[in-house]
């Protein structure tokens, strides 16, 4: 029961439902999902653990806010890390699991084309998780998946925008290309430039959202 709660308080932040500063609390989540408060307590203890929440004295558990400055680090990370899962991929992927990442591509052209976000978002994260899958390397797949979680709201937020989604879908294409053909540092090349190209969206949502705890720090 606590997985299942852990499982739907990520997909709130993901898509905004609960926001970087608001507090969980286990009784609204013990009534919400008419549960103990040990699995809702668990719950919460998964998220901290997973660096999604923080513990904080005499507030409970909060959603994590992430700065600028650390916000431009971990996408620089990130950067390094789904590089390098790409360049694995060009030179592990199976055929079929080409197929199937190119396919996923294909499919997401109309949700990218109508700027349907909710659908792209899905098939992005599908995409990227083959490209994981392809890399045969568990831990940095876990790495991977670790860091995108704290940035989980952040990152969803940005390709709210439609521009993003635009040019994201251009970007995964060079990616695809590059791993079908093999290209070990074209693929690095490509998906570095992805993320970091992301990265500049995402870092714009992080400092514009802690404008107002700046603003409220002053008055």
């Amino acid at each position: 029961m606590s997985e299942t709660v852990r499982r739907k308080l990520e997909r709130d932040i993901a898509s905004g439902v609960l926001r970087p500063g608001d507090s969980i609390d286990e009784k609204s989540l013990a009534a919400r999902f008419e549960i103990s408060r040990t699995p809702a307590r668990e719950a919460i203890m998964q998220l901290a653990a997973s660096g999604i929440v923080e513990i904080r004295p005499r507030h409970g558990a909060v959603v994590v806010s992430i700065g600028a400055e650390e916000a431009v680090a971990m996408m620089e990370t990130l950067a390094m890390l789904e590089a390098e899962a790409a360049g694995l991929a060009a030179h592990r992927m199976p055929q079929d699991e080409k197929a199937n990442m190119a396919r996923i591509h294909q499919d997401s052209a109309e949700s990218a084309a109508s700027l349907d976000s909710l659908a792209y978002i899905k098939l992005n994260r599908q995409f990227h998780d083959t490209i994981y899958v392809g890399a045969r390397n568990d831990y940095l797949r876990s790495l991977i998946i670790q860091t995108r979680k704290r940035m989980t709201f952040y990152h969803s937020s940005s390709l709210y925008q439609k521009s993003r989604i635009e040019r994201s879908w251009d970007e995964h294409g060079k990616v695809v290309a590059a791993i079908t053909a093999g290209e070990v540092e074209a693929a690095r090349d490509a998906m570095r430039d992805h993320i970091l190209s992301g990265g500049r969206v995402y870092a714009d949502l992080v400092a514009a959202l802690k404008q107002p705890e700046r603003a409220a720090a002053t008055t």
